[in-house]
């Protein structure tokens, strides 16, 4: 007996675009395979191509902030904040209309709380890093599945969480925009070539200095995609495809583009909150074709290093199939609840 389509929730962080592009696999692939339909809850604008609805959400993260964390057990929730008030009542008015099977939340400690104050089934997205605070653990013992976009194999990209807490999450492997490249290398046209990909998730200093680094490599041709309108691209296939090389960042969504390319790395990890490109860098130097750098390289010898590698042991980080998984991880999800939702109601 088949499965009625899933209503399903997403919440989208406005930070950096991996959330956003999860949300559009998943949103994707539910609508393809006809198992669900897929409601964003964001601040984000609406995506052109988003295939289902939308839930604009206010922005809380202006102004000045009065006691955020609740005494430490929370991440964001500042006292007589409008816009917290106006998004928390958003997405409660939109779970009693729609009454949804299941909410994915990417990435957001309170509205999985949210969610399951309203008895709705959540799966929590989890992140590489030290996520051993007091909010983080709230959040993954509340949901009721945890998925992380990293193989098996990848130990360590979750530090300081209690064993039951990291044995729980299902470890999917990358999850890639861009389609698995798993022909043969290109042929070399002209001597060596590196592609630097940054994307849209920077910020303007890390892109002018990885800029000029990348100038003062001899022996090199480049191509910069740095998320600025004259050097961007939405889908960097052929550049990446073309590359000997691709120097990146650690975050995920770059990571997992170049590794659905199949092209060796030179990965440069950038600060962030709990540490979480650092994680991750140190778990791609364990094996992985990716040369882990402090820095912009400035001269050909981590490139040289990295064109040694073979992209193609890229295979096992991303396979093509996470969204397959992270779907039967939600849809399985929705199936918790004693009582099923009945989708939107006009």
């Amino acid at each position: 007996m088949s499965r009625a389509p899933c209503t399903v929730g997403y919440y989208v962080h406005h930070v950096g675009r991996g959330h956003l592009q999860r949300a559009r696999s998943l949103a994707a692939h539910l609508a393809a395979t006809g198992e669900g339909a897929v409601t964003a809850l964001s601040s984000l604008e609406r995506p052109s191509d988003w295939p289902g609805q939308w839930v604009d959400l206010a922005r809380d993260d202006d102004g000045e902030p009065v006691r955020p964390t609740a005494g430490g057990r929370l991440h964001w929730a500042p006292l007589g904040h409008a816009g917290l008030r106006s998004r928390t009542a958003a997405i409660s008015a939109w779970i009693e209309r729609a009454r949804p099977d299941v909410v994915v939340v990417d990435l957001s400690v309170e509205v999985l709380l949210l969610a399951r104050l309203h008895g709705i089934p959540t799966v929590g997205v989890v992140l590489p890093g030290h996520r051993d605070d007091a909010a983080h653990l709230l959040g993954f013992e509340v949901a009721d599945a945890l998925v992380a976009f990293w193989p098996p194999r990848a130990e360590g990209m979750l530090r300081g969480v209690p064993d039951a807490v990291a044995a729980r999450v299902h470890r999917l492997g990358a999850l890639s925009r861009l389609p698995v490249d798993d022909g043969p290398p290109p042929p070399a046209a002209g001597g060596r070539h590196a592609l630097l990909l940054l994307g849209t998730g920077g910020d303007a200093a890390t892109a002018a200095a990885a800029t000029r680094a990348a100038e003062r490599v001899r022996g090199w041709t480049w191509t910069v995609l740095d998320g600025t309108p004259e050097r961007w691209v939405e889908d960097p296939s052929a550049a990446m495809r073309a590359a000997d090389v691709v120097v990146t960042h650690a975050g995920q969504n770059a990571v997992a583009e170049v590794a659905a390319a199949r092209r060796p790395a030179v990965v440069v990890p950038q600060p962030r909150p709990h540490a979480e490109q650092a994680t991750a860098g140190s778990v791609l130097a364990g094996g992985w074709p990716a040369v882990v750098s402090r820095e912009w390289p400035s001269d050909a010898a981590d490139l040289d290093r990295a064109a040694g590698l073979d992209g193609r042991a890229w295979a096992e980080w991303c396979d093509g199939r996470a969204v397959e998984r992270f779907a039967a991880v939600v849809t399985g999800t929705a199936g918790t609840s004693a009582t099923t939702g009945t989708g939107e109601r006009g």
